[in-house]
């Protein structure tokens, strides 16, 4: 035997074996067996060599997808004969194909196959892994995959977070705009409703009150940008020794969502793609507790004292006085006005002084 891979490993009058090592795409072929005997007994058998196929490789994942834009992939593998099966999924769900392409390997032996999927994707989809997955009889009970994850671009979302959660007066708040995204937002752009001076530009999302007054309240907006767009997230702030308690309308805490790259002007009041909005309503503190009791005590004693104006006035309008002098004196016994008058300067001149009485 010429091939040191080819070995004799029996041969008796009646059998012959041989056994090929490190078996190769070129030996595959007819093999004929003689056994030179009177008549020569001769024996042919077809050996078919299995390509295996080399493990898949996907292309088209290399560069970010921005959402609800199609995703085209392509699962290709070489090597295999006959060509192999290629078969998809995304997660746990399989993905149907949009055509399989065979061609003949330079060898002339072998195949490398390809497959395309296509399908959109959506913000859920970032991170997700798409699977490839080749099938071949030579592979039996084994199988060959490569898995890819997306990379998906989505617009942000952002929401406002005191802290804490329920800022009075005189105490220091920070308020964190939450945003996220693919890519995660890097401008942050701070701004008070009725102003038009922003507070602050600038790739902190934070915005500090050092100590909280009453001409700190209003809305406060954060815009969030990213390439992605912008959107504007509002917390509204009381400050009157009252704290603030959010109180969702809606799922989210965004509102003009735009989709263009860069900087977008989303200013508040602009129509929103996503409304919602975080709104405070006053929730009374233990100091306003305090107040409510004080004024309830105030309120009772002013309404005793009034009732007891009420009261006296009433007793002094009914006990009227009256004056009684002299000069009235002896107009009883006199039978005309006259007689009566000179009865008075009478008793007039009579006495010593005048005397009046006040009741």
């Amino acid at each position: 035997l010429r091939d040191n891979r080819i070995q004799l490993e029996r041969s008796t009058p009646n059998e012959l074996t041989i056994s090929i090592s490190d078996v190769v795409l070129s030996d595959e072929g007819e093999y004929t067996c003689s056994i030179f005997t009177m008549p020569v007994r001769t024996a042919k058998a077809l050996v078919t060599v299995l390509g295996i196929p080399q493990k898949p490789q996907i292309f088209g994942h290399e560069q970010p997808i921005d959402e609800e834009k199609i995703a085209r992939l392509t699962c290709r593998s070489s090597g295999s004969k006959p060509a192999a099966q290629l078969r998809w999924k995304k997660g746990n769900k399989e993905l149907k194909d949009e055509g399989t392409e065979v061609v003949e390997d330079p060898n002339g032996k072998t195949f490398t196959v390809s497959s395309r999927v296509e399908f959109r994707v959506t913000k859920e989809d970032n991170e997700a892994e798409v699977t490839c997955t080749v099938d071949h009889e030579s592979l039996q009970n084994s199988e060959r995959s490569t898995t890819q994850k997306l990379q998906v671009h989505y617009k942000p979302t952002a929401k406002i977070e005191p802290h804490p959660q329920y800022p009075r007066e005189g105490e220091k708040l920070r308020l964190q705009c939450d945003g996220q995204g693919n890519p995660i937002p890097q401008e942050f752009l701070w701004e008070k409703e009725g102003s038009d001076v922003p507070l602050q530009l600038s790739s902190d999302s934070v915005l500090i009150f050092p100590f909280l007054n009453k001409s700190d309240s209003g809305t406060y907006v954060c815009t969030a940008t990213s390439s992605m767009g912008s959107v504007v997230a509002k917390y509204n702030l009381d400050v009157s020794g009252l704290s603030g308690r959010r109180v969702p309308v809606g799922s989210l805490t965004e509102e003009g969502v735009t989709g263009s790259a860069g900087r977008v002007g989303a200013k508040p009041g602009s129509s929103p793609c996503a409304s919602a909005r975080w709104y405070a309503s006053p929730v009374p503190s233990t100091s306003s507790t305090y107040h409510a009791v004080i004024g309830g005590v105030v309120a009772v004693i002013v309404f005793l004292l009034l009732s007891l104006l009420i009261v006296l006035g009433h007793y002094l309008i009914r006990h009227k006085g009256t004056y009684l002098t002299h000069e009235a004196k002896g107009s009883d016994d006199a039978p005309d006005a006259d007689t009566a008058i000179i009865n008075a300067e009478g008793g007039q001149a009579g006495s010593d002084d005048k005397k009046e009485y006040f009741i």
